[in-house]
C-alpha cells in the first residue's frame, strides 16, 4: 500500500466537524455510575511467572455491570516509594497473554495493569474474559456490529467501561501513586487509551499508537481492511441502517473522546496504513484538548513506529512524570 489518503500538510490540519449526541455525556455518566454502584473489591493473585524481577498477579476486577475482567498486574519487585502506574489496553482479537508478554512498563520501573479484552483473545495473545450480551442484532463475524443499532447493547460500551474501571483499579494499589497513572495501547488499545483518558479525565498521561475507534464514517468510507471492514460488510448488507449504525457509533467515537481529554497526550501514525486510516487518527487528534505530540511514520503500515515508538513512550512518560 503507497500513499492513500490526504497528503501530510493536509493531515496535520485536518480537524473535521464531531458528529456527537447531544447526551454523550450524560450516556457515560450513566454507564460508569452503574459500572459503580455493581462494583466488588478487586482479586489480587500472586502468579508465579518465572521472572525473577518482576511480580505479577493475576487480576479480577468488576467492569462494565459488574461483570468480572481478567488483568495482569506487573511491577518491579525491587522498588522504593510509590509507583506510577500504566495501563495498558489491547489490539484487536489479541487477550491479556501472559505476563510475560508484557515487561516494557514494570522493567522501566511502573505499576502495569494489563487489561483482558472480554470476549476476544482468540487470534493472537489468548484472553481469559468472556463477554455477556443482554441483547444484540444479527452481526457481521467479529465484534464491530455485535449490538451495533442500539448504543445501549453496543460491545464497545461494555468494553470501554471495562478500560475506566481498570484505570480506578490500578489506582487502588496502595504502591501505586494514583495521581500518576497513564493509559496506553496499540490500534483497539489506543482507541480504548483514548476513551479512558476521556471517561478519567484526571489520567495523568494518554499514549495511543495507530489508534482504531477513531472517524467511523469516513473509515467505513475509504478503507475495506477489517476491522472497519465489519461495518462496511453489515452495511452492504443492511443497506436501510447506515444512519442507525452512524448514530450508535457516535457515542463511542475517538474523535468526541478527544475533545475531552486534557492530560499531555502522545499518538502515532503509520501514514501508509490502510487498517487505521491516517486522516481518522488525525481527526481524533486534532481534536485533543490538552497538550499534544504526534510521531509520523512516513513508510509504515499498522506497525507504526513498532519498537522505536515504544522507546517514544518511554520517553514521553519520563518527561510527564518528571524523569522518574
Amino acid at each position: 500500500m503507497v500513499f492513500f489518503d490526504l497528503s501530510l500538510d493536509e493531515l496535520r490540519v485536518y480537524q473535521p466537524p464531531r458528529e456527537e449526541p447531544e447526551d454523550f455525556d450524560a450516556f457515560w455518566q450513566r454507564t460508569l455510575a452503574e459500572a459503580r454502584a455493581h462494583a466488588h473489591p478487586a482479586r489480587w493473585a500472586p502468579y508465579d511467572s518465572g521472572l525473577a524481577l518482576v511480580e505479577a498477579f493475576d487480576v479480577t476486577f468488576t467492569g462494565f455491570a459488574g461483570q468480572p475482567v481478567r488483568a495482569w498486574y506487573l511491577l518491579p519487585r525491587e522498588r522504593t516509594g510509590r509507583l506510577a502506574g500504566v495501563v495498558e489496553f489491547i489490539g484487536y482479537g489479541g487477550g491479556r497473554g501472559f505476563p510475560n508478554d508484557w515487561l516494557l512498563w514494570p522493567c522501566a520501573g511502573y505499576a502495569a495493569l494489563i487489561m483482558d479484552t472480554r470476549g476476544q483473545g482468540s487470534v493472537w495473545l489468548k484472553g481469559d474474559t468472556g463477554d455477556v450480551e443482554t441483547q444484540g442484532n444479527p452481526q457481521s463475524p467479529g465484534f464491530m456490529t455485535r449490538g451495533i443499532l442500539d448504543p445501549e447493547q453496543y460491545y464497545y460500551r461494555r468494553l470501554m467501561t471495562d478500560a475506566a474501571r481498570a484505570v480506578e483499579t490500578l489506582r487502588e494499589r496502595p504502591e501505586v501513586d494514583p495521581t500518576r497513572v497513564a493509559v496506553t495501547g496499540i490500534s483497539q488499545g489506543g482507541g480504548l487509551a483514548l476513551a479512558a483518558a476521556a471517561l478519567v479525565p484526571d489520567v495523568a498521561a494518554c499514549m495511543a499508537d495507530v489508534p482504531f475507534l477513531c472517524h467511523f464514517r469516513r473509515a467505513t468510507e475509504i478503507t475495506e481492511a477489517n476491522p472497519y471492514g465489519e461495518i462496511v460488510k453489515y452495511l452492504a448488507t443492511h443497506r436501510d441502517q447506515a444512519e442507525v449504525v452512524f448514530r450508535t457509533l457516535a457515542y463511542f467515537d475517538g474523535v468526541n473522546f478527544a475533545a475531552r481529554i486534557r492530560c499531555p497526550t502522545l499518538v502515532s501514525v503509520g501514514l501508509m496504513d490502510e487498517v487505521c486510516p491516517p486522516s481518522t487518527v488525525m481527526a481524533a487528534y486534532n481534536h485533543l484538548a490538552g497538550p499534544r505530540q504526534v510521531r509520523l511514520y512516513r513508510y509504515n503500515h499498522h506497525e507504526g513506529g513498532g519498537t522505536f515508538q515504544a522507546r517514544e513512550k518511554l520517553r514521553f512518560l519520563r518527561g510527564v512524570f518528571g524523569g522518574d
